[in-house]
């Protein structure tokens, strides 16, 4: 399996880019806010994917970060969502947006990926509200971006990662941690996030580190 490419990127297309690693050219498909980043022709470039093997084609899946490839596997995990609707998904809201659609149950904004029909977006909330706090919570390893140096290497990935939902903390100091952290990494400041936590917490007391980050949200949330 491919997990990384790093190359210089010989083309850009209107859904993938060709990076050339020496030689050998790869065809990678990204989401519109991915290629919206990537340099001009000839400039190095460097992306983990993510493999899709079906009977009939075989393609690559590009990702800025750890944390997107994670969401991408997620997704495409739900009945119905392809690899191409994940990363609609990824590119009309990006990572964050797509934790914080999840963990409110906002339906709206996941249907507002191209291709992405009422039905597909309930899916998606129902059976992803309980696992996405395992990739909101992911640390700084999860969000760094790929690098593109002057050495065009393929990385392969002997196994691939398995997303699970991790095991409630109900009412405990880790779900508190893990909403916590949680939300700092969806970008929201370390004060105003442990109020909106601590809020969520004295409300519900035996709420999990799910529900107190969907309760959390719904306080950091505009109001009007």
């Amino acid at each position: 399996m491919i997990g990384k490419v790093t190359g210089r990127m010989d083309y850009r297309n209107a859904d993938h880019v060709l990076i050339d690693t020496g030689g050998v050219g790869y065809i990678v498909y990204c989401s519109e806010r991915t290629l919206a980043t990537m340099p001009a022709a000839g400039g190095m470039v460097s992306l983990y994917t993510e493999m899709v093997v079906r009977q009939d084609f075989m393609q690559l899946y590009g990702f800025p970060t750890i944390a997107e490839r994670e969401w991408h596997r997620l997704l495409t995990s739900v009945q119905g969502v392809g690899a191409k609707a994940a990363l609609a998904i990824m590119g009309t809201l990006g990572p964050e947006g797509t934790g914080r659609a999840i963990s409110l149950g906002d339906m709206a904004a996941i249907k507002a990926a191209p291709g992405i029909g009422p039905k597909i977006a309930l899916r998606v909330v129902n059976e992803l509200k309980d696992k996405a706090p395992a990739i909101m919570a992911l640390g700084a390893s999860g969000t760094q971006a790929a690098e593109a140096d002057d050495d065009l290497v393929i990385e392969p990935v002997k196994a691939k990662v398995k997303v699970t939902t991790p095991a409630p903390h109900g009412g405990s100091a880790a779900a508190q941690a893990d909403a916590l952290s949680a939300l700092v990494n969806l970008g929201y400041g370390t004060g105003d996030a442990a109020g909106a936590v601590a809020e969520a917490s004295g409300a519900d007391p035996e709420a999990d580190s799910s529900g107190l980050i969907r309760a959390a949200l719904r306080l950091l949330a505009p109001k009007g």
